[in-house]
This record gives C-alpha cells, sequence and structure tokens, in this order.
C-alpha cells in the first residue's frame, strides 16, 4: 500500500511539473506570433487551447487554479535573497523540468506534506506503536525537505562532470577556430553550432547575454558561477587575463587545452590506481568464500566421514 501511494504521489508530482511546463511555452508561442503578427495562427492556437480547456477534467481545471494561486502566494512572500538562491542552484542544475524558483519551493513542500501523510497511514496500517508512529512521521517530513535539495545537488555533480569530460574537445575546437582568423565571438559561435552538450550550452547562454547588452566580462564570470569546476574557473580566468593585457587569444588556447589533456590524463591514471584497492572488498567478502568452499568443501567432507567411522 505505501508504495502505491508513493508512486502516485510521484506520478502526480511530475504530471503537475509538466502541465506547468506546457503552460509556459503556450505563453510564449502566444507572445511570438502577436509579435510577428500571425493573427491567424494566434486564433487558431486559441482555438486549439479552448478545444483542450473543453476536454480537460474538472480535477485538472481545479489543480491548475489551485497551483497558480500557490505560486502567486510564494511570490509574495519569499524573500529575494532566498529566490536569487534557488535560482543559482537550479542553473547550476541545468534548470530540471525547467523549474522557476517558486515551483521548487512548491515541490519541497509538497514532498514535506505527502511524504509524511503517507508514512503515517502507512505506520497505522502496520499497527506501530505511538513512538514508532510519531519517528516514522519526523523522519519522512525531514526526507521531504531533504531529498528535492539531495535531487538538485546530484544533478549539478553530473552536469559538472559532463562539462569536464567535454572541455577538452571544447578547447581544441576554439583553438582552431582561432588559429583560423576567427574572432572570440565568433569562434564561440562556431563552437555552439558544432558541438551539443553543457559546455556549449553555457557559452550560447554566454553569447545571449552579451547580444542583450551585458558585458563580455561579465558573462563570462556567470559561467563561472553556474559550473562548480576548477578548470572551468581556469579557462575563464585566463581568458579575461589574456583580453585585458592583450596576449595573443591562440596562445593562451592552446596552453590550456595542453593543461587540460594533461589533468584528464592524471585523473585517469588516479583512478587506475584505485581500481585494485576497490576489487579487494568483492573478493575478500564474495569471491574468496565461495573458492574456499569449492576447494576445501569435498576434503572437509572426506576428513569428516573417515574420522566418523
Amino acid at each position: 500500500m505505501f508504495y502505491v501511494t508513493f508512486f502516485l504521489t510521484i506520478t502526480l508530482v511530475i504530471y503537475s511539473v509538466f502541465v506547468l511546463r506546457r503552460e509556459r511555452t503556450e505563453k510564449i508561442t502566444k507572445r511570438i506570433s502577436l509579435i510577428k503578427g500571425e493573427k491567424n495562427k494566434f486564433l487558431d492556437n486559441s482555438e486549439m487551447i479552448k478545444k483542450e480547456n473543453k476536454k480537460q477534467s474538472f480535477l485538472e481545471k481545479w489543480s491548475k487554479i489551485l497551483l497558480l494561486k500557490m505560486k502567486k502566494i510564494f511570490e509574495s512572500k519569499m524573500k529575494e535573497k532566498k529566490v536569487a538562491k534557488i535560482e543559482m542552484k537550479l542553473m547550476q542544475a541545468g534548470r530540471p523540468f525547467q523549474m522557476t524558483p517558486i515551483e521548487f519551493r512548491l515541490f519541497q513542500i509538497g514532498c514535506a506534506i505527502l511524504f509524511p501523510t503517507f508514512s503515517g497511514i502507512y505506520a497505522v496500517f502496520m499497527e506501530f506503536s505511538t513512538i514508532l508512529i510519531f519517528v516514522v512521521i519526523l523522519s519522512a517530513f525531514v526526507n521531504g525537505l531533504i531529498i528535492p535539495h539531495l535531487y538538485l545537488k546530484s544533478k549539478i555533480k553530473k552536469r559538472n562532470y559532463k562539462a569536464l569530460r567535454e572541455l577538452p574537445d571544447v578547447l581544441d575546437l576554439l583553438t582552431v577556430s582561432l588559429e583560423a582568423g576567427l574572432g572570440f565571438d565568433a569562434a564561440l559561435n562556431k563552437l555552439v553550432s558544432k558541438k551539443k552538450g553543457v559546455l556549449s550550452s553555457e557559452f550560447q547562454h554566454c553569447l545571449e547575454e552579451i547580444r542583450l547588452g551585458k558585458l563580455r566580462r561579465d558573462a563570462l564570470l556567470g559561467i563561472k558561477e553556474r559550473l562548480l569546476l576548477k578548470e572551468v574557473k581556469t579557462m575563464v580566468s585566463n581568458i579575461l587575463q589574456a583580453e585585458k593585457l592583450g596576449v595573443g587569444m591562440v596562445k593562451v588556447m592552446r596552453v590550456l587545452s595542453q593543461e587540460v589533456r594533461q589533468q584528464r590524463k592524471q585523473r585517469a591514471e588516479e583512478q587506475a590506481m584505485k581500481a585494485p584497492i576497490k576489487m579487494l572488498i568483492p573478493l575478500v567478502f564474495f569471491v574468496f568464500p565461495t573458492l574456499f568452499i569449492v576447494l576445501l568443501g569435498p576434503v572437509l567432507i572426506g576428513f569428516v566421514e573417515t574420522f566418523s567411522k
């Protein structure tokens, strides 16, 4: 019963996130169609949305209304510092499910309410003692608050690992583009068009900020904040220093590429040195006992049979 309710809860939460994401994309398409003056398309979209709204059930409509009201309440009550902190964490995690800080906060509160509720129901059905029920509910409440942050941390870690693996190839492509005579912005455009991944998306975000009027220095410093990697921070710092001192960008990128590849080689050697130690635990606890049983088992059986006679 507990696993069924837990599965239904997670399914409903994920469904609500996708519904909010679809609403946001519909609003964006509306605004784009109005700006372009495509009235007919806008009317077609509005008619389609009306038909979809008619097909929606009563529960879906009220859930949307409730979510919108809760979002407005939290927008008015949440502090700007807290919103900025959650926004930065979401950007570092790659913005999973296109969540905003308000939606993430609602998701966290929903977990903190639903986990203790279903855990308490499960504990009552299992006829636990009062103290044990209280402990189960309290632990479920704490888990409901912590699990969303742990999910973001895991996404940040995976994203940083992907960026670290992509870094040597990205630096090589930038170096080749700069050696071909392109400027730095043009080299970044070439990188974004030719390669997909975490670093290319970050550089695309940087180029969009530059086009909107942000200084190149500030746009590049934003990459350091969104990717928590020492190698990326070193790369951005060297690029900014080379731009400030007037040093040739090609030489800087070539040296950076060599250093990053050397560091990747050292990390691979380090992981290879750790492999025997990691293999020791399964060997001692799983492989060696079975070998001893297979090899010494018949000997022990024969020994016992001879002495029993």
